[in-house]
């Protein structure tokens, strides 16, 4: 005889109140708008266990307070005077209990966020779309306890893409679906004025020096900040004729910004490299830790505010650019 539903759902819950351990990550959102209609339903979809919605301006104590957290998703698309603090707390508690952390910010906060990262497992995003956040989701699971090594290394490499690839896809049409408005229009990727150079409350320090090092590096003189900017340029007037997403190459699109702002004596911080990059936030985003991870590029802090961190070239990169300019020089002039 079958059981009715309601008969089944009782003895779930009975089974869950006598102490079933329940062996999903634990999910913490921190956010004052999430734009979804139905958040415990992207929690059962990515496989977690939902703690709690927090507003911003209680979370700081309720991190205090939190135990069982293996994921925090904080929403952090606006500046406050509250922001830095609650990045800080949520990075500390990360580094200290090995926790998993999504930041989820807009242009105006991305700096922020970046500066304040300090665990290896935070991810961070820029105005994600329903792809984006799924992937950071199901890598923030995956990062877990519940799995181990060794049931890792037991998986065929190309089945275990091939079922996170339709796992991120199915996990981003239910984002979609329960989507209850649209998200925050994307921002323009085209070469145009610097967003550091925007109006603003922040104030950064000059480079008096080129960054990096007293030495002058072999042929900088003769290559001047114009050249490498009128190349963007020329980079960009490729999307007017052919398809600019199957010819992107936003590694190479940023190091020439940095190279053209080092040769300016300008520094350059996140969201102005990510608009350089001509490709959504958060591929640039992925590209610069690649960058960093490699030493082709490198994180240096404003001495004068700690809410700002600056992407420069490492040395050996800025003097490879600079013999690469020099070498194609001679093959396009002869």
């Amino acid at each position: 005889m079958e059981m009715d539903r309601s008969s089944a759902d009782f003895g779930t819950r009975m089974e869950e109140s006598y102490g079933v351990k329940d062996q999903r990550a634990g999910l913490l959102i921190l956010a004052d708008d999430v734009f979804l209609d139905d958040i415990d339903g992207l929690a059962r979809a990515a496989q977690f266990r939902l703690l709690d919605i927090v507003r911003l301006e209680q979370a700081s104590l309720r991190l205090d307070m939190q135990v069982g957290c293996d994921v925090i998703l904080l929403f952090c698309t606006q500046p406050s005077t509250l922001l830095e603090r609650l990045l800080v707390q949520v990075e500390t508690l990360a580094m200290q209990n090995d926790l998993s952390v999504i930041l989820v910010a807009g242009m105006d906060t991305v700096d922020l966020a970046f500066a304040c990262i300090r665990s290896e497992r935070t991810q961070l995003l820029c105005t994600p779309d329903h792809t984006d956040l799924a992937a950071a989701l199901l890598t923030a699971g995956s990062a877990t306890p519940q799995r181990t090594l060794h049931e890792v290394n037991q998986e065929s490499e190309g089945i275990r893409l091939q079922q996170l690839s339709e796992e991120v896809s199915r996990l981003a049409r239910t984002l979609e679906a329960l989507t209850s408005r649209p998200r925050h229009a994307t921002p323009s990727f085209a070469l145009g004025p610097r967003i550091s150079d925007r109006s603003s409350d922040y104030i950064g320090m000059p480079a008096v020096e080129p960054m990096g090092s007293d030495q002058s590096i072999t042929d900088t003189a003769a290559l001047d900040a114009s050249q490498v900017r009128d190349l963007l340029r020329a980079r960009r007037l490729r999307e007017d004729f052919l398809p600019g997403d199957l010819f992107a190459d936003p590694a190479w699109d940023m190091l020439l910004d940095l190279l053209a702002a080092r040769l300016e004596q300008e520094r350059v911080s996140v969201s102005s490299l990510c608009i350089a990059s001509a490709v959504p936030p958060n591929t640039a985003l992925r590209w610069i830790r690649t960058l960093t991870d490699k030493g082709i590029v490198r994180r240096q802090a404003d001495p004068q505010d700690g809410r700002r961190v600056f992407i420069a070239l490492t040395e050996e990169t800025a003097e490879a650019l600079t013999r690469w300019f020099a070498a194609s020089r001679r093959f396009l002039c002869g």
